[in-house]
């Protein structure tokens, strides 16, 4: 319940107060490790970084603009994939930056590169971890947007392309569509 509290305060309230990104622009967002986030272990649980990174995302769509116009179409974004790794642990009362930026699309989805930083000994941030996400768009009457729609809404096509290991992992991942046949058969 708290992950739902710390969106709504980022999306309503934190996000509206900075400054405007583009489309690939890095958008930075600020946490704290608090106790809720910990294991048995007194650092973040792995899965709590899934679901920080959600909160970041919102952030980055409500600052780049592209949350409002889903709001006017209907569409909500959902994650087909995501991996992260880790480096170092977050602990108790510290605090962290998200970086966030779309790296690119295609054919079917969106990617994004999140990383937990902090400053390290010389004031450069520091990666503690790094994810990747594949999203999609999804219309609240069903069914998917396509990129080509994406990209005519929110205006964007340019960008660096996207690395060939990232598309690789992406159709690697992938499982197949919702109305195909997926039995649990294990080899």
């Amino acid at each position: 319940m708290h992950m739902f509290f710390r969106t709504l305060l980022h999306v309503l309230f934190l996000s509206r107060r900075k400054h405007d990104l583009g489309h690939y622009d890095i958008a930075r967002t600020n946490f704290i490790t608090l106790p809720t986030d910990l294991d048995i272990n007194r650092h973040m649980n792995n899965g709590v970084y899934f679901s920080i990174m959600d909160v970041a995302r919102f952030d980055m769509l409500v600052r780049n603009g592209v949350w409002r116009i889903m709001r006017e179409k209907g569409w909500y974004p959902v994650v087909a994939s995501e991996t992260i790794t880790f480096r170092k642990s977050l602990n108790l009362w510290q605090r962290f930056t998200i970086e966030s930026r779309i790296l690119g699309f295609d054919e079917k989805a969106v990617y994004v590169e999140q990383r937990f930083v902090r400053p390290g000994p010389d004031g450069v941030p520091e990666v503690f971890a790094q994810g990747f996400i594949r999203g999609r768009f999804l219309r609240k009457s069903g069914g998917i947007v396509p990129v080509p729609e994406l990209i005519e809404a929110f205006g964007t096509v340019e960008g660096e392309g996207l690395p060939e290991w990232i598309e690789r992992w992406g159709a690697d991942v992938a499982l197949p569509a919702t109305r195909a046949e997926a039995p649990s058969v294990w080899r």
